[in-house]
């Protein structure tokens, strides 16, 4: 345990960079490719994606010798993972991004930090993530910041352009490169290869049309927020967790901790809206892998973005009114209309035909009223990810997009690795603070990472 008196609680933080270099495969390719997305692809709207983890004071090596092994490590999972040190640049005719594998590189970036890893204020993302903790670079579609502490602690944020991949993709690839920091085989062989191919003639659901909107980059940079959404960072215990589970399960029906936790939230969400609103949405990210995949799960090693959005709608009335199984059973029904390939293969088609261009939900641009997406990570590798130097306190994902059209709960697993939950929230104010006098959302601290 760290001396707690060290350094007062919540001081300012302040980084200085010391170093930015650019991280190149040991083995370049021998020409430029370039790598058309997929449909699916240009679902993702070009938002940089950031994950942070935490790390105590290594007890081996300098903080020298460690980052000449992350750099060494890097460059030869990016043999693995060529995309990733690529560019992504506008196509000439159809201007819809386009990933050309020229082996330019990825951006790693190292500071230092004034604070002990126990003086940070982790409940609140917003001030980490302005230019502090997490660097975004648009001419590099990954980017990597190293941060040291006055403790000797180390923070490692990945910031990955969107078009690169999904939870799914980047989870795979954080966890080849810790592999092959500790000198072991990578667990997983990429498959690169973004041949989600729409059907010959497309077709799907016209529903489609109202739920669905092709976009510009402008439209997403221009999203309309009516209030300033404020990212937090909360820990939820098992036991709540395990609480939530039985208590929205009922008559031999049971649900999963996910639609669980979901209606729970739901209903604390109607709490907080403003009168004006008579219904509320909710979202889930579903992802199609194992849905296009069939029975052989082909695309499992997948890298790129097969995700898909189901969003569920009910009226502030009735959620305030129903049980806590019966508001499960709404979000169980929303979510099984997108957990098939029907729904996979009606998307991919629609895309096709309103090509060339990006294609978002209208929800997500923040064109149908008040909307929450959770987001399930509960595959994504936390304590998994030791580089050589032990296992993180904490590890979890956030954003540095100011404009985003719906509120957003993502949940990653504890790195205590006993079933806890890390929530990493963007959230209008008032559902924040609606969080905060429920039990089940404890603000995250020092303490509850026992630094």
């Amino acid at each position: 345990m760290e001396d707690h008196n060290d350094a007062p609680l919540h001081t300012k933080l302040q980084v200085k960079f010391t170093n930015k270099s650019i991280v190149k495969p040991t083995n370049p390719s021998l020409e430029p490719r370039i790598l058309h997305l997929s449909n699916l692809d240009l679902l993702s709207g070009r938002f940089p994606i950031t994950y942070f983890y935490f790390y105590r004071r290594p007890t081996t090596d300098a903080s020298a010798v460690i980052l000449e092994a992350l750099k060494t490590s890097l460059a030869e999972t990016l043999n693995h993972y060529n995309p990733f040190a690529g560019k992504i640049l506008p196509n000439s005719i159809t201007n819809e991004p386009e990933i050309i594998c020229d082996d330019s590189g990825a951006l790693f970036v190292e500071a230092e930090a004034n604070l002990r890893l126990n003086a940070l204020n982790f409940h609140d993302l917003d001030d980490p993530l302005k230019g502090k903790l997490v660097t975004v670079n648009p001419d590099f579609a990954l980017q990597i910041q190293i941060t040291s502490y006055a403790c000797g602690g180390i923070s490692i944020t990945f910031t990955f352009d969107h078009a690169l991949g999904d939870a799914s993709a980047f989870g795979k690839f954080l966890l080849a490169w810790s592999e092959i920091a500790r000198g072991k085989p990578i667990s997983t062989i990429p498959d690169h290869r973004r041949n989600i191919l729409p059907r010959s003639p497309p077709i799907y659901h016209p529903n489609l049309d109202k739920t669905m909107v092709k976009c510009t980059m402008e439209d997403i940079m221009n999203i309309p927020t009516l209030k300033k959404l404020i990212k937090r960072l909360y820990h939820v215990d098992r036991t709540s967790i395990d609480r939530l589970q039985s208590l929205a399960s009922s008559g031999g029906v049971r649900r999963t901790k996910i639609e669980a936790f979901s209606a729970y939230v739901w209903r604390i969400m109607v709490s907080a809206m403003e009168a004006e609103h008579s219904t509320c949405k909710m979202g889930w990210l579903v992802d199609g892998r194992s849905r296009l995949g069939g029975d052989r799960n082909y695309m499992s090693d997948y890298i790129g973005n097969v995700l898909s959005v189901a969003f569920g709608e009910a009226s502030v009335e009735e959620l305030k009114r129903n049980s806590l199984p019966e508001i499960a059973s709404v979000v169980h029904e929303a979510i099984s209309k997108a957990t098939n390939e029907a729904h996979f293969l009606d998307l991919i088609d629609w895309i096709e035909c309103h090509r060339p261009g990006l294609m978002l939900s209208r929800n997500v641009l923040g064109l149908g009223g008040p909307a929450l997406v959770v987001s399930s990570g509960r595959r994504f590798p936390v304590a998994e990810l030791d580089f050589g130097f032990g296992g993180p306190v904490l590890g979890t994902v956030g954003s540095t997009v100011e404009r985003i059209g719906v509120s957003y709960l993502n949940q990653r697993p504890s790195a205590k690795g006993d079933g806890s939950w890390t929530i990493s929230a963007i959230l209008e104010p008032q559902l924040a603070a609606a969080l905060e006098l429920d039990s089940v959302f404890r603000p995250m601290t020092a303490g509850i990472l026992e630094l």
